[in-house]
């Protein structure tokens, strides 16, 4: 059973999905771009059916009620930040942290900041964004993959990707979340103002610093048909962690893991979490 919540912070009231019992093991779940919370939905059920305290919640942008104009309002630092105010609004002093895609990469900045709070950490596509930074200088086959990021920060990006009833935008899903979920997406994005929120995630990449080493207990997930996130920096992750390290390779599986591979993920955050008590 998943449940509808909001979450009151000083910054404003983020909309977020729930399931398991209150006093479970607490566990924070970050999504990523173009989607919401709802990407998380089967991990939440399957969590809470085990006993564990799941929460997701709609980011800085995603929810009406934290939606900032200023693209500066946007920096890593501030993602971070809204991590630990909806923690602490909902009591939580210490929580296991699983983000994917962007929410993979305010996750690795949270857990290498914030150690004290952040039991483990479970990051799914995204790797380590100091290894990214190695691909992307080093790596021709990420660079060429990174290009639509360009197109992400540019003046035209949101008319491009809504043109023609949002055809760009259902595009980048190739069809892996189920139809209705996609259609939910899209219809959320086509509210005012919630797309270039949501961009601007991409155009506030400038204002981010360096990631530093992370040392508390890691899973990492990377998928071999992911078409935005190649191996150098999947295999490079390894040597930004310097806690315990489990690296997961999902093979014919694309970006969109936790939709497409939805049980076998949950399997592997249940496992990550014993491993880690």
């Amino acid at each position: 059973m998943v449940d509808h919540i909001q979450v009151a912070t000083p910054t404003g009231t983020f909309d977020g999905l729930a399931a398991g019992p209150e006093d479970g093991r607490q566990v924070l779940f970050l999504h990523g771009f173009p989607e919401s919370a709802q990407q998380w939905e089967y991990q939440l059920g399957a969590l809470g059916a085990n006993g564990l305290r799941a929460v997701a919640f709609d980011q800085r942008g995603y929810s009406p009620g934290v939606r900032p104009p200023d693209v500066a309002d946007y920096k890593v630092d501030e993602l971070v930040a809204d991590v630990l105010a909806v923690a602490d609004a909902l009591g939580w002093t210490k929580f296991d942290l699983v983000g994917h895609d962007w929410g993979a990469a305010v996750a690795w900045h949270a857990a290498a900041q914030h150690a004290d709070r952040v039991r483990t950490l479970a990051a799914v596509s995204v790797p380590h964004p100091a290894a990214f930074a190695t691909a992307l200088r080093e790596d021709p086959e990420q660079q060429t993959m990174s290009r639509y990021m360009q197109t992400f920060q540019g003046k035209q990006a949101e008319k491009q990707l809504l043109a023609d009833n949002a055809k760009a935008l259902r595009q980048m899903y190739d069809r892996k979340p189920p139809p209705s979920r996609i259609e939910d997406y899209v219809q959320r994005f086509a509210e005012e103002g919630a797309l270039t929120a949501a961009l601007n995630w991409y155009r506030a990449m400038k204002f981010n610093p360096p990631c530093g080493p992370v040392a508390v207990p890691t899973l990492y997930v990377w998928s071999t048909e992911d078409t935005a996130l190649g191996s150098t920096g999947a295999f490079g992750t390894a040597k930004h962690v310097t806690g315990p390290y489990r690296f997961e390779m999902l093979e014919d599986v694309s970006h969109w893991v936790p939709e497409e591979a939805p049980e076998q993920l949950s399997a592997l955050l249940l496992e990550h979490f014993a491993e880690h008590p």
